[in-house]
C-alpha cells in the first residue's frame, strides 16, 4: 500500500514538473504581445497573482563588449523587486518566488511613436454614406450601408448585386444606382467587381482612361501580369515601346484600393530589445513590450491560520505564481543573453544595417550562451530588436552558410541577397540577366551559389524573372 500510494506520488511530481517545463518552454517562445494575454488570463485564474500595468521596465547593459561577475550579480539583484522569503518559507523550497519587472521604461525609444491607429475601410466609407445620404434618403442609405459591409479588405464588392437588392428589399436598378455612388467615393477604385473595373474607375478619375491604356485594361490585363508586351501591341498594330509607357502608367493604379486602410489590429511592431551607444562601446535594454508586471498577493503569503484543505489550495495557488513569475524572468535573462551574443558578433549591423551581416548561426549562439540550440531558437521567435540602423526580427541574424568551406570563405543568405539585387538594379532593362547569367556573376564576385539557389533568392526579394523585366 505504501510502496503504491509513493509510486503515485512520484508520478504526481513528474506530471507537475512536466508541466512546469512545458510552461516555461511555451512562455520563452511567446511573442510579447501573445505574452501579456496569457499573463492576465493566469492572473484571472490564480488569486495568489497581482499584476502591475505601471512597473517599470528593467535594463540591462554591455558596454565594453563583456560583461563580468559583479555587472551579472547586479543584473540578478534587479529581477528582485521585493523580498517575498515567507513565500519561500511556505513553500518549503529554496526556488525564490521573487517580483518581475515589466513596465515600461522611463526613457522615450523609438518605438513608442508607434503608428496611430487607422481608420478602417469601413468606417472611411460609412462617414461617405452618411454625407451622401442625408435625412429622406433612409432607403438608399440603408442599401449604401449593406454594400459598404459587403466590400472585402481589398476594396472590392464580395456580393451580386442582385442578392444585395433582393437583401435589402429594393429593385436590382436602384441598388446598381447606390453601388455607383459609392465607386465615386475615396479611395478611388473602391467598390469594384473586378480588377479591370477598379483600373477603370481609377484612370477615369485621374482623366487617363482613353487610347491604349483603355484597350490594355479592357482587354489585356492577363497579357500584362505575364509581360507579353510584343504580343499586345500585335493586337493592338502598335510598337512595343508604345505598350511599355501605357503599362507603366497602368500600374501606377493600384489594384487593392482597401489595402491602404487599417483594420481592428492596428499591427504595432515593439522591439523586445534595444541597443544604443554607449560610451565606447553599446547598451542593452529589454523592453517590456508592453507586458504587465507580476508579483505574488501578500494576502497569500500570509495563510498560516486557514484550515488543512484551504493552505493546500494555497500552497497549489502560490506554487503556480512562483513557477509562472519564475519562467517570464528566464525568459527575459535568456532573450538578453542571445541580444548579448548577437551584439558581440554583429557590430557593423548596428550602424549599417543587415547588410553587413555576419554568417552566424543558432548553433553558434546556443554554445556561446551555454544553452540549447532550440532555446535560441524559441528566445528569438516573434521578437525584435531595435537598433541605429533599424528595427529587426531577431531571427533575420541567424543564416545559413551558403559556400561549402567555412571560416572567411563562408557568406550569409543576405550577402547573396544584396548582391543579386545590386546586379538586378544595375542590368540593362533591355536585356535583363538570366539567372543562369546571374549565377555566373556572383561567382565572379565569391559567391558561388547554383542557378536554383539564384532562383530561391530572387524569388524571396519579389524580383520577377528576366523575361518580366523585360523592358521595350
Amino acid at each position: 500500500m505504501e510502496q503504491s500510494q509513493a509510486l503515485s506520488q512520484n508520478l504526481s511530481q513528474h506530471l507537475a514538473m512536466t508541466m512546469k517545463m512545458q510552461q516555461a518552454i511555451k512562455i520563452l517562445a511567446l511573442p510579447a504581445q501573445e505574452l501579456r494575454g496569457l499573463i492576465e488570463k493566469e492572473y484571472l485564474e490564480n488569486p495568489a497573482l497581482e499584476i502591475d500595468y505601471d512597473h517599470a521596465a528593467l535594463s540591462f547593459e554591455e558596454t565594453t563588449g563583456t560583461a563580468g561577475d559583479d555587472a551579472r550579480e547586479e543584473r540578478e539583484q534587479a529581477y528582485r523587486a521585493e523580498d517575498i522569503s515567507a513565500l519561500a518559507s511556505y513553500l518549503g523550497s529554496p526556488e525564490r518566488g521573487d517580483g518581475w519587472d515589466g513596465g515600461e521604461s522611463g526613457e522615450p525609444h523609438a518605438f513608442e511613436q508607434a503608428k496611430p491607429v487607422s481608420r478602417t475601410l469601413e468606417e472611411e466609407l460609412l462617414e461617405q454614406v452618411e454625407f451622401a445620404y442625408p435625412a429622406g434618403r433612409e432607403q438608399e442609405k440603408a442599401v449604401a450601408v449593406f454594400l459598404v459591409g459587403s466590400i472585402d479588405s481589398r476594396g472590392y464588392l464580395a456580393v451580386p448585386l442582385a442578392e444585395a437588392a433582393r437583401a435589402t428589399g429594393v429593385k436590382e436598378d436602384i441598388a446598381t444606382q447606390v453601388l455607383a455612388t459609392i465607386q465615386s467615393f475615396e479611395p478611388a477604385g473602391v467598390g469594384a467587381r473586378t480588377l479591370a473595373e477598379c483600373l477603370r474607375l481609377q484612370a477615369k478619375r485621374r482623366g487617363i482612361y482613353e487610347g491604349l491604356v483603355a484597350r490594355i485594361i479592357d482587354a489585356h490585363l492577363e497579357d500584362v501580369a505575364n509581360s507579353r508586351i510584343k504580343e499586345i501591341a500585335s493586337a493592338e498594330g502598335v510598337r512595343p515601346s508604345d505598350v511599355q509607357m501605357a503599362v507603366d502608367i497602368v500600374r501606377t493604379l493600384t489594384p487593392k484600393p482597401g489595402a491602404a486602410y487599417g483594420s481592428d489590429d492596428p499591427g504595432y511592431i515593439t522591439p523586445d530589445v534595444v541597443v544604443r551607444p554607449y560610451g565606447a562601446g553599446w547598451r542593452i535594454e529589454l523592453t517590456s513590450g508592453g507586458v504587465p508586471g507580476l508579483h505574488i498577493s501578500r494576502l497569500y503569503q500570509e495563510a498560516a491560520g486557514y484550515d488543512e484543505e484551504t493552505q493546500s489550495y494555497i500552497r497549489g495557488r502560490l506554487s503556480a505564481a512562483a513557477w509562472l513569475i519564475k519562467n517570464i524572468e528566464t525568459r527575459r535573462e535568456t532573450i538578453r543573453r542571445v541580444a548579448e551574443e548577437i551584439v558581440r558578433r554583429q557590430r557593423p549591423v548596428l550602424t549599417d544595417g543587415l547588410s553587413r551581416l555576419a554568417p552566424m548561426t543558432m548553433q553558434d549562439v546556443a554554445e556561446a550562451a551555454d544553452v540549447h540550440e532550440s532555446t535560441v531558437s524559441r528566445a528569438v521567435q516573434g521578437k525584435y530588436i531595435e537598433m541605429p540602423s533599424g528595427i529587426y526580427p531577431m531571427k533575420a541574424f541567424f543564416t545559413a552558410n551558403l559556400a561549402a568551406g567555412a571560416g572567411e570563405a563562408a557568406y550569409g543568405a543576405r550577402q547573396v541577397q544584396d548582391a543579386l539585387a545590386a546586379l538586378v538594379a544595375a542590368e540593362d532593362p533591355k536585356k535583363p540577366l538570366s539567372d543562369a547569367k546571374l549565377a555566373k556573376l556572383l561567382a565572379d564576385k565569391g559567391l558561388e551559389i547554383s542557378r536554383r539557389t539564384v532562383v530561391k533568392y530572387r524569388e524571396q526579394l519579389g524580383i520577377p524573372s528576366s523575361v518580366k523585366r523585360k523592358r521595350y
